[in-house]
């Protein structure tokens, strides 16, 4: 199935929850907007353009037995600061929410969030299907490419973003190969990105995240491609050790590349203006449910950083390859 998908008979949202992999393949349900929020948190759903779409589900499960249309429009704000940092989350809750508002009844205001939130879903299959295209022609025959965190279809609706410029480069004949920084400290590389190459039979070698740099002074990475969670005016936000591979890579001269769909675009702000999420100290001081450091250490837990486009060699989207921001 797609990461997300609609249940009309249920009239809720089926999901792929990702905390259970790679030990365990299970869909879970959000029958109200609380259990989606609460399932967005837990990063049971992830990935910028997956929670874009999330997000417009969302406004369909708070229409459900509403009849007031600004009760909907505070439920949903709600939905928006689920996730701070990914502007997919707000674009898509915006942009079902606003089908919404053209419905004159609650069954109106639903159909119509929920044909633009399936509108979005198909859109970003295709999207990515694009960047795909666009991307794969950077990649040459026998390329082995360095990945952070999981920007593949279980980041998106399908076929993703950096895996999907991987996925489409071996479609056309190119071999590939890919490593995988496990990305601490939630281990998306690891347990999510590795678990998807792997379901594709596409090769790929984990490794931990301080040896990145080894493997480029080695000579082992011939480009490193990322997702985004947003680009803003002066670089991009994502996945928190993504800059440091970007500083590795420029003292390399291994090109690193951003694969983004525009949705992910907040041109108007600086990083500055970013509210970046913090996550709970318990995700650095248990791992695997055992405790892996003193409980009263301090910690500073951020889920992203910034690069800098002066680190990036073009950013790769559904409109062309960008190289010059």
């Amino acid at each position: 199935m797609r990461t997300i998908e609609w249940d009309e008979k249920k009239d809720s949202l089926k999901l792929i929850d990702q905390t259970l992999l790679p030990q365990e393949y299970k869909i879970v349900e959000c029958k109200t907007l609380a259990e989606l929020i609460d399932a967005i948190q837990r990063l049971k759903v992830r990935g910028a353009p997956a929670l874009g779409v999330a997000g417009a589900f969302g406004v369909v499960l708070a229409c459900i037995n509403e009849k007031s249309k600004e009760i909907v429009k505070k439920k949903v704000e709600r939905l928006k600061k689920a996730r701070p940092t990914a502007v997919n989350l707000s674009y898509g809750v915006n942009r079902a929410l606003n089908a919404a508002m053209l419905g004159k009844s609650t069954q109106e205001m639903k159909t119509y969030a929920l044909d633009e939130a399936k509108k979005m879903a198909d859109e970003d299959v295709a999207v990515n299907k694009t960047i795909g295209e666009y991307g794969s022609d950077l990649l040459e025959d026998g390329d082995v490419v360095l990945t952070h965190c999981n920007a593949g279809r279980l980041a998106c609706v399908d076929w993703g973003t950096a895996l999907g410029v991987i996925r489409t480069a071996i479609e056309k004949g190119k071999r590939i190969e890919v490593i995988a920084c496990e990305t601490r400290p939630l281990n998306q590389g690891s347990r999510i990105t590795a678990w998807e190459l792997l379901q594709d039979k596409i090769p790929v070698t984990l490794i931990a995240d301080s040896m990145s740099a080894a493997v480029m002074r080695e000579g082992k990475v011939d480009k490193v491609i990322v997702g985004a969670d947003r680009v803003v005016k002066d670089g991009v936000i994502n996945k928190i050790g993504t800059y440091m591979h970007a500083v590795v890579a420029k003292a390399h001269n291994v090109p690193f590349y951003v694969a983004a769909p525009l949705s992910s675009f907040d041109l108007k702000r600086s990083y500055k203006e970013v509210v970046i999420e913090e996550r709970s100290p318990e995700e650095l001081i248990f791992f695997a449910g055992k405790q892996i450091a003193p409980l009263m250490v301090n910690v500073y837990n951020p889920a992203f950083d910034f690069t800098p486009f002066e680190l990036i060699e073009a950013v790769i989207t559904e409109r062309g390859i960008c190289s010059k921001m």
